[in-house]
């Protein structure tokens, strides 16, 4: 067919333009066919992908039609000319989920073909092409490309783009506003304000483009620009007329203060920058982390760097909102299925008893909700409500194909997600997020906005602490534990801080209240994430939750973190789990555990996206086929104590260079005794796994007194100028009266290590775990192990492959770097019998003929074969080359 009989068949005055919609919809798109030289539906490449009025399935269920729908290009829906296609698209966008969202929507009323854009995480875009266009080359090839390159039409620029760029015109708003001395609260909430009026205006909340033409009318003055903002937003609180236009009512709180600081001509132009981008595309799974780093001056650093992905976001939304919302509603359905079976016609008593069934589900889903204890500028609540409103979506087009009558509208909306969030800055943005991202879902879905309010009320986004709540005043004010909203599920990523890092940020006084108030159920000295999971748990306990699914550092799987776990195992379940992925955390990248948990029976486990038997408080399994190895039931063992240390924390400029130590070895004294007493080489981790650094350190022992000390001229002058100023600002006490001392002196690993020539020594946190022997003139840092054994055997025992295993699998780990604990990895370990550290603790050894020194005393079953007459001339060359052994050490004074 060509262009002109086309035109001719199908244009105003055609042949076949009198034919109605359902008469005229599928021959119109068969000769389009034609005209355009690509396949018709149910040709024999494309089979099934590509078909007229074909139910999608999704999930096993039918789910809705569109006129035309191949699979992975478009779908299609056909009007007759004139009629709505505004109501067309809206059709098709409520399906859209059903038909596993087609990246193109193509709406057509045989005079006009009008294709948008639905690429996932990119604007919409709209191409049209009206029938009197088709004789040129160039149209038909735009439409060719719907068939055959639907790539070609995803826009350059995503969504993620335009949120960066806006969170940079915003961030340097910003910038400017509080350099010229307006306060930074003001500041935030003033450009909150102007960036929901950018986007409200972009999808037409606003009626033509009313923001944009006030900032970029350049008669207005600075002061009359100020008063027309001001006039706006109060307009938009209370809705009415502004000039001529009439503006809906906000409401949402949004607009209850109204401040707006005087505008430069340099804040009026990056306005009128931000006005130019296309806010109806912003990202808000995205938005409210970059915005705040922006708007909140104390995040500014962390401008341009990475945010988390929320593709990982949802391996918590997933386990603990979609997937279980889907499978009650599996139930609802079969239900439906029977009741609307033995419907006779519309209206009748089967039609009602399962409209009235499908009711009581709309009314599960009108009062689910969904906390978020931590909720930061809103990621997690903001795709909370996108997966609940996707789940409504869906049931409401499954339960218009079993014959039921479709719901108009939703009953899912902000009022499902609750938070909680102690800084004001990220809560206000958790409120626009949820706001944008309600408004951008419905329209993205069919759905036109809400009005009267346009914005519901968000004050269960409360600004408070999470876990502490006050009491009392004065001397009388007290801590105790803040309570939770009932909720259906917990979902959250709650902050990230050790035990240290707590008491730096927190203060003292708030870490004591809140071990003190947490007593009994999580442990001293573990991480502040730990106090989520556990009052998670008790929520649980206490039928005021479901489920829950946080967030941790990869931590919570070992040492005191593992408490909570352990607890959760025992009184709930863990049903899903990611023990060890990468997460972004206040702009750096770190190494988490996602877990789901909660009496979830009927749901399988699963692991690192493997099916499991069960979930382990370590974050490992037992698989499906039986194994049942549970190594969180491993404990110390007493026969492994005192043998294996952590060396000692100077926590102040102790060290110097090994050429400085070296000069100082020739210094007299007034007591005659060596500086070698008090001056010793020192390793750290990165001495063991990389290059020695030859630092060498001050160390005073455990227990020497400030005179004694002083007579060691040069170590104390240089601890007296350089460690006492920095032991002066240090918080704890003791630290700061024995300033010449090292914060932990590690007595029982220096007895340990006093009567050997040689000890073994380990990185505690490194990707290879080896053990190197280091001289007893060696002084360890914190940052390392040590093994209190001189002898090869154990030190090969260290070495093998299954204590590697095993210390992987009870450590814990620093991001990627597995981190190595004497009390988890060590003292848990089942040594050989005969070997264990009990059994080599007299620390005697002996040598063998190679010169390999094993302990001594050893059963003669324990001792090695007698080496083959080859092993033995080997061994004789390498020891006629080998330096002697060292000299055992001098006994202590």
């Amino acid at each position: 067919m060509t262009p002109a009989q086309f035109i001719a068949k199908w244009g105003p005055a055609g042949t076949s333009a009198h034919l109605n919609e359902e008469q005229g919809a599928q021959s119109h798109f068969l000769d389009l066919c034609e005209l355009l030289e690509v396949p018709k539906p149910g040709s024999p490449d494309v089979a099934d992908e590509y078909v007229f009025e074909r139910r999608s399935l999704v999930l096993g269920e039918s789910r809705g039609y569109a006129d035309v729908f191949y699979r992975d290009h478009f779908a299609w829906e056909n009007k007759a000319p004139g009629k709505n296609l505004d109501a067309a698209l809206r059709q098709l966008q409520q399906y859209s989920l059903a038909l596993a969202n087609p990246p193109l929507l193509v709406v057509c009323d045989r005079l006009t073909i009008r294709v948008h854009t639905q690429f996932n995480g990119h604007p919409s875009e709209t191409h049209t092409v009206r029938i009197d266009q088709l004789d040129q080359s160039a149209s038909r090839e735009l439409l060719r490309r719907l068939w055959l390159a639907p790539e070609s039409f995803r826009p350059r620029q995503t969504n993620r783009d335009i949120t960066e760029e806006a969170a940079r015109s915003f961030a340097l708003l910003a910038e400017q506003l509080r350099g010229r001395g307006h306060h930074a609260d003001a500041v935030a909430h003033f450009l909150t304000q102007c960036l929901f009026c950018f986007f409200a205006e972009d999808v037409g909340l606003l009626p033509a483009r009313m923001f944009e033409r006030l900032v970029n009318n350049r008669q207005l003055t600075s002061e009359r620009l100020t008063q027309g903002l001001a006039s706006l937003f109060a307009t938009m609180r209370d809705g009415g007329l502004y000039g001529a236009d009439d503006i809906p009512w906000f409401n949402g709180g949004l607009f209850a203060r109204i401040s707006v600081p005087k505008l430069e001509i340099i804040d009026i132009t990056e306005l009128r920058n931000a006005a130019s981008l296309n806010w109806s595309a912003i990202d808000v799974s995205i938005f409210g982390t970059l915005f705040e780093r922006g708007l909140d001056p104390a995040k500014r650093s962390q401008l341009g760097a990475h945010y988390t992905d929320p593709a990982t976001i949802a391996r918590i939304i997933e386990p603990v909102i979609t997937r279980p919302l889907l499978s009650q509603w599996e139930l609802v359905a079969q239900e439906l299925q029977g009741l609307t079976a033995k419907i006779k016609k519309h209206g009748d008593a089967a039609h009602k008893k399962a409209h009235n069934r499908f009711v009581q589900w709309l009314e599960v889903l009108r009062n689910y909700r969904a906390l978020d204890p931590a909720c930061g500028s809103g990621n997690f609540l903001f795709l909370g409500l996108k997966a609940l409103k996707d789940v409504e979506l869906l049931t409401i087009t499954a339960a218009a194909d079993l014959g039921l009558d479709r719901e108009q509208d939703l009953v899912t909306g902000v009022h499902n997600m609750l938070g909680i969030e102690l800084n004001e800055y990220a809560a206000e943005l958790a409120r626009v997020s949820l706001w944008i991202g309600e408004i951008q879902w419905r329209i993205a879905h069919g759905y036109p906005p809400k009005t009267n309010p346009v914005l519901e009320p968000l004050e269960q986004i409360e600004c408070r602490d999470a876990l502490l709540a006050w009491q009392g005043e004065g001397e009388e004010r007290q801590a105790v534990e803040a309570g939770w909203p009932r909720a259906d599920v917990v979902v959250g990523n709650p902050p990230f801080l050790g035990d240290k890092k707590m008491r730096r940020e927190l203060g003292d006084a708030y870490v004591d209240a809140l071990r003190k108030t947490y007593a009994g159920r999580v442990p001293g000295g573990a991480d502040l994430v730990c106090y989520w999971f556990d009052k998670a748990l008790a929520q649980i306990d206490a039928g005021q939750l479901q489920r829950a699914g946080l967030v941790s550092t990869n931590s919570i799987r070992g040492g005191k973190n593992r408490a909570v776990l352990d607890a959760i195992v025992q009184r709930s379940r863990i049903y899903e789990a990611w023990s060890d992925e990468a997460w972004v955390n206040e702009g750096a990248a770190v190494r988490v555990s996602l877990v789901a948990f909660g009496h979830t029976r009927a749901t399988a486990a699963r692991l690192n996206n493997q099916n499991v038997a069960a979930i382990w408080a370590d974050l490992t399994a037992s698989s499906e086929d039986g194994d049942i190895s549970d190594l969180t039931t491993a404990q110390r063992l007493a026969g492994n104590r005192d043998t294996c240390f952590v060396g000692t924390s100077k926590k102040a400029s102790f060290d110097i260079s090994g050429d400085v130590a070296r000069s100082w070895l020739h210094s007299p004294n007034p007591h005659g005794r060596s500086n070698s007493e008090v001056v010793k080489p020192w390793i750290n981790g990165a001495d063991l796994v990389r290059r020695p650094s030859d630092t060498w350190i001050v160390d005073f022992g455990t227990d020497c007194g400030e005179h004694d000390a002083a007579l060691f001229e040069a170590p104390f002058a240089h601890v007296y100028h350089v460690v006492k100023p920095e032991k002066a600002a240090v918080r704890n006490d003791a630290e700061r009266r024995k300033w010449w001392l090292h914060a932990r002196t590690a007595p029982d690993m220096r007895r340990a290590l006093r009567d050997i020539h040689r000890f073994a020594a380990t990185a505690i946190v490194a990707k290879h775990r080896v053990w190197i022997w280091q001289p007893f003139t060696v002084l360890p840092s914190h940052a390392t192990c040590v093994s209190a054994r001189a002898d090869d055997t154990t030190f090969g025992i260290l070495h093998s492959r299954f204590h590697e295993l095993w210390s992987l699998r009870m450590g814990t780990s620093l991001e990627d770097r597995p981190r190595y604990t004497p009390t988890t990895c060590f003292e848990t370990f089942p040594f050989p019998p005969g070997l264990t550290p009990q059994n080599t603790a007299h620390q005697r050894t002996e040598a063998l003929p190679c010169g390999a020194l094993i302990p001594a005393d050893l059963p003669e079953e324990f001792k090695p074969k007698r080496a083959s007459a080859g092993v033995n001339k080997a061994q004789a060359a390498i020891n006629s080359i080998a330096p002697p052994p060292p000299p055992p050490p001098p006994p202590p004074p």
